[in-house]
């Protein structure tokens, strides 16, 4: 089993960029796993922000950011990134590093089985 922990969260003006981090730790290689960010505010449910397989070079991304935010792996050390650019206020949320043991990037948060404990982050309008 992987643990994860994100980083990177933080208050920025809108338009501004953040990249979160999300490190990997324990015994399972990282590398097997299918890696994601998904996102919550109060007024929502947890939703798929964007997705990264384990190669990366397969991505998704929910509509809401294509174009804005980037995810990006490091095997190497364990790190899944998502840089964002062109935040909005409606990106307000807690951010969450999720890992899936599937093959293939699935929106669907069921099939993530580990998760970190989230990173806030607030854009301001």
């Amino acid at each position: 089993q992987v643990q994860l922990a994100e980083s990177g969260g933080g208050l920025v003006q809108a338009g501004g960029s953040l990249r979160l981090s999300c490190v990997g730790t324990g015994r399972r290689s990282f590398s097997v796993h299918i890696m994601a960010w998904f996102r919550q505010s109060p007024a929502k449910e947890r939703e798929f922000v964007a997705g990264i397989n384990w190669s990366g070079e397969s991505t998704a991304y929910a509509d809401s950011v294509k174009g804005r935010f980037t995810i990006s792996r490091d095997n190497d050390n364990n790190m899944v990134y998502l840089q964002m650019n062109s935040l909005e206020p409606e990106d307000t949320a807690v951010y969450f590093c999720a890992a899936s043991p599937r093959l293939s990037v699935t929106m669907d948060e069921k099939s993530y089985s580990t998760w970190g404990q989230g990173t806030q982050v607030t854009v301001s309008s």
